[in-house]
């Protein structure tokens, strides 16, 4: 049965925002959610009791969660759903996909929230340098499968 979901999510370059959009459509669009999107930076801490499911999305920008997004993983997410998504340049390098992923996901979640998430990602980003993207290994194919996925996990 589908729920409401809400993704909030903290970005600084904009990869972040375009992930948490593309989830947001496959989750309205393929699953019937009534999904909002939350910019952390314009509200600090969304009210979350009226939702089932949270996804949380975070940019990594030199090697560290933005704030707010890290913050807002401390939550106490009883009774709901929760996964975590984020953007990061070495999680889009399939060198460093596994280094990345334990590092930014499994370390940070580990000692930041209190129930382990249903679904946990890491995508590739971009770099913006004065305005323009400098570098680009944004994954947005990637993103789709696993809002897929995620649609799956949270609407069973």
């Amino acid at each position: 049965m589908p729920g409401k979901t809400l993704i909030a999510y903290a970005s600084k370059g904009g990869a972040t925002s375009k992930s948490a959009s593309i989830i947001a459509e496959v989750l309205k669009t393929d699953y019937g959610h009534d999904v909002d999107v939350v910019d952390l930076h314009e509200n600090k801490r969304p009210d979350i009791s009226g939702y089932d499911n949270v996804v949380i999305g975070s940019g990594i920008r030199i090697g560290m969660w933005y704030g707010r997004a890290k913050r807002f993983l401390g939550t106490d997410f009883t009774g709901k759903k929760v996964a975590v998504f984020l953007s990061s340049m070495r999680a889009g390098d399939p060198k460093q996909y596994e280094e990345a992923r334990a590092k930014y996901i499994d370390r940070v979640l580990s000692k930041k929230m209190k129930t382990a998430p249903v679904a946990a990602e890491a995508f590739g980003g971009w770099y913006k340098k004065k305005g323009e993207i400098t570098d680009n290994n944004h994954e947005p194919d990637k993103v789709r499968a696993w809002a897929v996925e995620l649609g799956r996990t949270l609407s069973s």
